[in-house]
C-alpha cells in the first residue's frame, strides 16, 4: 500500500471512529434520559452501535496491517 493509500485509509479509520462514537452517544442518551419510557428503542440503537464499532474495527485492523507492510 503507498503512503497516500495508508493515509486516505486513516482518515477513512477516524471517520468511522466518529461514527461510531456518535452511536455510542446516543446509546448513553437513550439510557440517560428516556429509559424506562423510550425501551422500545434499544435493540435499534444498539444495533446501528454494533454495526458501526465493527465496521470501524475492521477498517481499524486494515490500517494497522498496512502500517505493519503486510497485506490487508
Amino acid at each position: 500500500m503507498s503512503d497516500e493509500e495508508i493515509a486516505a485509509l486513516d482518515k477513512e479509520v477516524k471517520k468511522l471512529k466518529r461514527i461510531a462514537s456518535e452511536w455510542a452517544s446516543q446509546m448513553h442518551d437513550l439510557v440517560e434520559d428516556r429509559l424506562p419510557a423510550a425501551y422500545q428503542e434499544i435493540p435499534g440503537i444498539a444495533q446501528s452501535t454494533y454495526d458501526a464499532c465493527q465496521t470501524w474495527a475492521v477498517a481499524h485492523a486494515r490500517l494497522q496491517a498496512a502500517q505493519k507492510g503486510q497485506p490487508a
